[in-house]
């Protein structure tokens, strides 16, 4: 009777422990997810040519 008693105490303690667990729920919003970007890319390119490199295109023209 005892033994039975400790089973059902436990069984409701199980119980109460389960009811009590966190619920995570994810929903997806409604309306659409809008993302907006306005972005300008600006873009610079230096090109440095030494000294021998730049008379050498200059005295050969047909070089390239």
């Amino acid at each position: 009777m005892m033994n039975m008693r400790h089973v059902m105490i436990g069984l409701v303690a199980i119980s109460f422990c389960a009811a009590c667990q966190p619920k995570v729920q994810i929903v997806a919003p409604k309306d659409p997810i809008r993302i907006e970007l306005n972005v300008k890319i600006d873009q610079e390119v230096s090109v440095r040519l030494d000294k021998d490199v730049e008379d050498l295109i200059n005295n050969n023209p047909d070089l390239f």
